[in-house]
C-alpha cells in the first residue's frame, strides 16, 4: 500500500474522515495564538493518521457500515492522545527531527513541547467524557486511561532495560506492546463499542489491534538497522538510546554466548564509545538479525487478519486486511 492508497481509505470514509479532522481542529482551539500556531504547525505534519483511521474503519466493519457521532470523537481522541505522546517523547529522547521535519522541542524547547503535549492530551480526554450515551463512554475513558498508564509504564520499562543491557524477548514485547500497541487497542476496542457491536466483535478488534500495533512497532525497529533517510532519522538511532530491539535480539539469540555478552557490554559502554554503533550495526546484518525480525512481524500481521474473520465481509474489512499488509512493507 502507498500514499495514494492510504488516500482512498479517506475517501472512502468521506464525510467521517471530515468529521474527525474538524473535531480535532475545534478540540484544539484556543484564544492562545502562539498555542494555536504551534498546534497548526503540528497538524501540518501529522503523518497518515493510522489511529484514527482504524478507528472509523473497524466502527464500520463491526456495524455494517455505521459509525456514530462517539466513534468520531473516539477516533479524534485517538490522534490527540498519539500526538501527545510524541510531543513529550521527543523531549524524554532529545529528537531534533520527527518525520524529518524539526520537532517543537527544537524549535521551541522541552518545556513547550511538554506543555503543549499535556494540552493535546487533556483534549482527547474532553472528548471522550463529552460523549452522553448509556454508560459506554466510562468504559473508554478506562480503556484510554490504561493506555495512558500503559505508556508511562512502557517509557519507564525500556529505560531501566536500557541501562542494564539484558533485555530479552518478553521484555520487549511488552515494552512495544505498552507503547505503541495498546494505543492501537483502544482505537480499535473503542470503535467496535461506540457502534453498540457484540462482545465476539470487541475481542476481535482486540486481537486485530495489539497484533497490528506489535507489527508496526516490530517494522520501525526493522527500519532502524535497514531504512533509509526517509525514516527521518539516522540508521542505529535505537542503538545509541541503548535499545535492544527485535533485529538485536534475533541476532543475539543466534550467536555465540560470549560474543552475544560482549555485544551487550558494547550497547551498555555506547554513551562512551558511540562508534560501537557500527559495529553492532554489522553485528545484526551478519547473524540475520532482520530476517529473524521480518518473520516475527510477519507472524503478528497474519495474527492481525486471523483476528478479523468473524466479522462480516465489507469494504472496511478489507481496508483492515489492507492496512496489516501495509505494516509490513511500509518504509516510513
Amino acid at each position: 500500500m502507498n500514499d495514494m492508497d492510504i488516500k482512498a481509505i479517506q475517501e472512502y470514509l468521506g464525510e467521517d474522515w471530515v468529521s474527525v479532522k474538524e473535531r480535532i481542529s475545534n478540540a484544539l482551539r484556543s484564544d492562545i495564538e502562539l498555542l494555536n500556531s504551534t498546534n497548526e504547525s503540528i497538524l501540518s505534519h501529522s503523518g497518515k493518521q493510522m489511529r484514527p483511521m482504524l478507528t472509523l474503519l473497524m466502527a464500520r466493519a463491526c456495524s455494517c457500515g455505521k459509525v456514530t457521532d462517539a466513534t468520531v470523537s473516539y477516533a479524534a481522541a485517538a490522534e490527540l492522545l498519539h500526538n501527545a505522546t510524541l510531543l513529550h517523547d521527543d523531549v524524554a529522547d532529545g529528537s531534533e527531527k520527527r518525520r524529518g521535519v524539526p520537532t517543537i522541542m527544537s524549535l521551541m524547547g522541552p518545556s513547550v513541547s511538554v506543555l503543549v503535549g499535556d494540552y493535546w492530551l487533556v483534549k482527547a480526554m474532553e472528548l471522550i467524557l463529552d460523549i452522553e450515551d448509556d454508560g459506554s463512554g466510562q468504559r473508554v475513558m478506562k480503556i484510554f486511561s490504561k493506555t495512558l498508564s500503559d505508556l508511562a509504564e512502557g517509557e519507564m520499562l525500556q529505560l531501566q532495560k536500557a541501562q542494564m543491557g539484558d533485555t530479552d524477548e518478553q521484555d520487549y514485547l511488552r515494552i512495544i506492546y505498552n507503547k505503541t500497541a495498546s494505543l492501537f487497542e483502544a482505537a480499535c476496542v473503542s470503535a467496535a463499542i461506540s457502534v453498540g457491536a457484540s462482545e465476539e466483535y470487541v475481542e476481535a478488534a482486540k486481537a486485530y489491534a495489539v497484533a497490528l500495533g506489535i507489527a508496526f512497532q516490530i517494522q520501525d525497529d526493522i527500519l532502524d538497522y535497514s531504512g533509509t533517510d526517509a525514516v527521518g532519522k539516522p540508521l542505529g538511532a535505537d542503538i545509541l538510546e541503548q535499545k535492544i530491539t527485535m533485529p538485536l535480539l534475533g541476532a543475539l539469540a543466534g550467536a555465540d554466548p560470549a560474543v552475544a555478552a560482549e555485544v551487550r557490554k558494547k550497547l551498555r559502554d555506547i554513551p562512551e564509545h558511540p562508534g560501537y554503533r557500527d559495529e553492532i550495526l554489522a553485528f545484526v546484518r551478519e547473524n540475520s538479525g532482520i530476517s529473524h525480525a521480518v518473520a516475527s512481524l510477519d507472524g503478528y500481521v497474519s495474527k492481525a487478519v486471523d483476528a478479523l474473520s468473524v466479522l462480516p465481509d465489507s469494504k472496511a474489512k478489507d481496508y483492515l486486511v489492507e492496512l496489516a499488509y501495509f505494516t509490513a512493507r511500509r518504509s516510513m
